[in-house]
């Protein structure tokens, strides 16, 4: 049963990235050691991010939720952004190429480096817990929130993107950086349970990914004009 339920949670975890890799033609471009490239600088920003956090906002240790502080602690989270945009300078070729290297590698760096020792140690536990079930989820969430803020950052950095789509771009952007906060303050405050958090921080990301696919077409159907 230990086995078994490590392998669920390894499958539910790791197979939508390989599946990822393999049906979007990342395999066909030899694009690995471009993810590996693009996790290695995941690894750096996160880094920085750590560094500047334990500088300048300390841990809190009083009993009341600091709004203000948490929303400041969310507001490092831009650098991902500036990551991802650094790792997509770097690639030649299409914008859906430029796209899935950077996405694919921060998000595959972010699965190691945050949920591989936990699921290794933990789901091969003697009991059960559902809680590694909605670790695995919750990457294959993570995948599509750095594929969609990727496809946020390849349109704004275009020297082409319509100037009415702009303001909507960036919004989705302040969106993107920030759901996380909004998503753990709305939980604070309502209480609310671990699979319950699970599926709106899901419902939350697949309306941002469609929010952008709609924008991305919208604008590429204008350049097409």
């Amino acid at each position: 049963m230990t086995l078994f339920h490590f392998g669920n949670c390894f499958a539910l975890a790791y197979f939508p990235y390989f599946i990822t890799y393999k049906c979007s033609g990342l395999s066909e471009y030899n694009a690995f050691w471009k993810c590996v490239q693009a996790g290695v600088t995941y690894l750096f920003v996160q880094l920085c991010k750590m560094l500047f956090l334990a500088t300048f906002f300390p841990t809190w240790e009083g009993g009341i939720y600091d709004f203000i502080g948490e929303f400041m602690k969310a507001s490092v989270d831009v650098a991902d952004l500036i990551g991802l945009n650094l790792v997509m300078s770097r690639n030649a070729g299409k914008g859906e190429y430029k796209i899935m290297v950077a996405a694919l590698g921060w998000a595959t760096a972010e699965l190691i480096m945050s949920r591989c020792i936990p699921l290794w140690v933990g789901a091969r536990g003697i009991e059960f817990d559902w809680k590694y079930i909605q670790m695995s989820i919750d990457s294959n969430i993570s995948l599509v929130h750095y594929i969609v803020a990727s496809a946020q950052v390849w349109m704004i950095t275009r020297y082409d993107l319509y100037h009415t789509f702009r303001p909507a771009v960036l919004l989705l952007m302040f969106l993107s950086v920030y759901k996380a906060f909004v998503m753990e303050t709305f939980v604070h405050l309502c209480s609310l349970g671990s699979w319950t958090a699970l599926l709106a921080r899901a419902v939350v990301t697949g309306l941002l990914a469609l929010s952008t696919l709609a924008l991305v077409d919208r604008d590429l159907e204008v350049a097409r004009l």
